[in-house]
């Protein structure tokens, strides 16, 4: 029981991804891809500066990407993704969190807006990111404290 106690104690940066990696605004899809399956990704955070500006998701490249059903030559289907800037697909509306805020509300806002991330912010300046799979460590670590007593 204790190690509920605990974890509901948790806070964001206990679970949070820190210095997560980023793209500048100016990037392209292709890039945004490419790092995306190197480091398999899913959320990739998008700065103007140091400006949190948007979240580029698999979704959103998904949405974006040629449908195979269109015909397309290979160049043409490459040249979508080496000429279209990721601030024309990323995701601008942002819902974030902060390092200190309690896991279960980062957990309580993912769920509610049916997010796959939150950004955690400090000072107006991207300091990690919280995702999912984050949340299901969280849960792990409660399953697996709980099974072991």
């Amino acid at each position: 029981m204790e190690d509920v106690r605990q974890l509901s104690r948790a806070q964001v940066r206990d679970y949070m991804t820190s210095n997560p990696q980023t793209l500048g605004v100016e990037s392209t899809l292709l890039d945004a891809v490419l790092m995306m399956r190197r480091s398999e990704l899913r959320h990739i955070p998008i700065l103007e500066g140091d400006r949190l500006v948007g979240i580029l998701t698999d979704r959103d490249v998904g949405r974006f990407a040629p449908s195979i059903l269109v015909t397309l030559s290979p160049q043409d289907y490459n040249r979508v993704f080496e000429e279209t800037s990721v601030a024309k697909v990323m995701t601008r509306k942002l819902v974030s969190t902060t390092p200190d805020a309690p896991l279960a509300d980062a957990v309580e806002l993912i769920y509610s807006q049916k997010l796959g991330c939150l950004p955690v912010l400090e000072s107006d300046r991207l300091v990690g990111i919280i995702t999912v799979v984050d949340m299901l460590r969280a849960l792990h670590d409660l399953i697996g404290d709980l099974g072991d007593g």
